[in-house]
């Protein structure tokens, strides 16, 4: 189960060269369910989840590189890549996506959270702007649908 929720960002107040950071490339093969296949920096995944915005179900299946690539010429929609920074929060992780054109300057911090309980209760820090958590435009999936 994952339980996330999402935030644009209205700026960063702090450099993020000293946190540890991904190269992550996506799309999609379905946005409903979604099925989604990443590369994160050398690791390859296909991804489902299921229907929710706040929480939903997600299984994660290793892939390797040639399946990837193959089932990469079978997505609809937009590739997307961005880079992912790492920042411990108290006990939580800030997921900070910076994205790469054509989304840029679009940057989505995402926190996930081990129960809806925590989720609720979180008061995300000052740089945040707007929780995005039930606006689906802000969801990866339908970014990959945008027209550009």
């Amino acid at each position: 189960m994952e339980i996330e929720r999402k935030f644009t960002v209205k700026d960063i107040p702090f450099s993020l060269a000293t946190y540890e950071f991904r190269l992550i490339e996506q799309a999609y093969l379905n946005t409903e369910p979604v099925i989604r296949i990443r590369k994160e920096d050398e690791n390859y995944y296909l991804t489902y989840k299921g229907s929710g915005l706040l929480a939903r179900e997600e299984y994660n299946l290793p892939l390797n590189q040639e399946a990837y690539y193959h089932l990469l010429k079978k997505a609809d929609g937009n590739v997307i890549s961005k880079k992912r920074y790492l920042i411990p929060i108290e006990r939580l992780l800030i997921e900070l996506d910076i994205f790469d054109p054509p989304f840029a300057p679009l940057i989505i911090a995402e926190v996930e959270f081990p129960d809806l309980e925590s989720a609720e209760a979180f008061h995300p820090p000052a740089w945040f702007r707007e929780d995005v958590t039930m606006d689906r435009r802000y969801h990866n999936s339908n970014l990959s649908r945008q027209q550009l």
